[in-house]
């Protein structure tokens, strides 16, 4: 039996008096602060705090999973059919390709490198803006590394973002993606590696 913690990040992207606007700046759950340069790159801002959430208290988490339709860029980069994956380590990104052929929740790794995707998103205000000022430099693996930054700095573990925007819809139905793939990476009954 394993321990698992879910945190629901949930967004809404709608106009109202609370909205944010660009140019705002919001600190985040992790202490970082982030110019809004893009309403619509609402789905990292929750996320970011999410990772944070994910790592408050003394029992810090051996990984953290991300998973969203976070960019539209991901069915560029893999397609409707493969999720794109960003991992920290790799054995963590070996281990959900793997988790994926298992699960059929088919996954592709994109570049993991902070020192490449962080520069995107300087600020003269805050730690960071919220969107790429390159949409042509690896703009998933951008996004995921957005939220990657928020995790703690004593975090010791694992780390690793799927963007699903491509495989999480076929049609006008939603195709429950994500589930098998995750149950493949805890290895539960029906899904244990060989």
């Amino acid at each position: 039996l394993r321990r698992l913690d879910l945190v629901l990040c949930l967004a809404e992207n709608s106009i109202g008096p609370s909205a944010l606007r660009n140019d705002d700046i919001i600190t985040f759950k992790s202490g970082r602060t982030c110019e809004i340069n893009n309403t619509d790159a609402e789905g990292r801002l929750v996320l970011a705090d999410g990772v944070a959430r994910a790592c408050l208290g003394d029992d810090m988490p051996s990984l953290v999973v991300t998973m969203a339709t976070l960019t539209g860029a991901q069915m560029v980069a893999t397609g409707k059919t493969f999720a794109a994956a960003v991992a920290d380590d790799e054995d963590t990104e070996v281990r959900v390709v793997r988790a994926g052929r298992r699960s059929g929740d088919l996954v592709h790794p994109l570049p993991y490198c902070p020192e490449v995707f962080n520069p995107e998103f300087k600020s003269q205000v805050a730690d960071s803006k919220n969107s790429v000022k390159d949409r042509m430099n690896g703009q998933t693996s951008c996004a995921a590394q957005f939220v990657g930054n928020n995790l703690p700095d004593d975090f010791e573990g694992s780390w690793l973002h799927v963007d699903m925007a491509g495989p999480s819809m076929k049609g006008e139905r939603a195709t429950g993606y994500g589930v098998g793939l995750m149950l493949a990476m805890m290895e539960a009954e029906g899904f244990e590696a060989e």
